[in-house]
């Protein structure tokens, strides 16, 4: 069997602040767009895409089971996403220039991997890490 990744699935409630942070600070190409999601991914990978989408979109959720998410996006505990670098000292200081909130400077992690991390606008955890 062989299987790959076509899209992965953040959540955003702020699309527009969600698009500029990884089209324009990630350096993600634009996928696809609309009123309540849009895909972006890296380029080089048309293959792979991150699909920013609205909670509010998702039906089937109680007003409850939303105010929860959107509790949980602000604390930056709902979604997360892990990325990798050849050069994460470059990447981290070029990411850490336009403002981005950061979570982790570089270090290198007991687990053996050198890694960073910021939240996007919607409180998701970017992990960048170098292999």
């Amino acid at each position: 069997m062989t299987l790959s990744i076509d899209a992965s699935f953040l959540p955003s409630d702020d699309l527009e602040a969600s698009l500029s942070f990884y089209r324009d600070i990630l350096g993600f190409q634009v996928r696809e767009e609309g009123p309540r999601r849009a895909a972006v991914g890296p380029e080089g990978q048309p293959g792979t895409s991150i699909v920013l989408h609205s909670p509010a979109a998702d039906g089937g959720l109680t007003e409850e089971e939303h105010a929860t998410i959107v509790e949980l996006m602000a604390k930056g505990t709902y979604g997360a996403i892990v990325l990798s670098t050849p050069d994460l000292n470059e990447t981290f200081d070029r990411i850490q220039a336009t403002g981005a909130d950061v979570v982790q400077e570089p270090l290198e992690g007991p687990y053996g991997v050198r890694d960073c991390a910021f939240r996007d606008p919607s409180g998701n955890l970017v992990r960048i890490e170098q292999r």
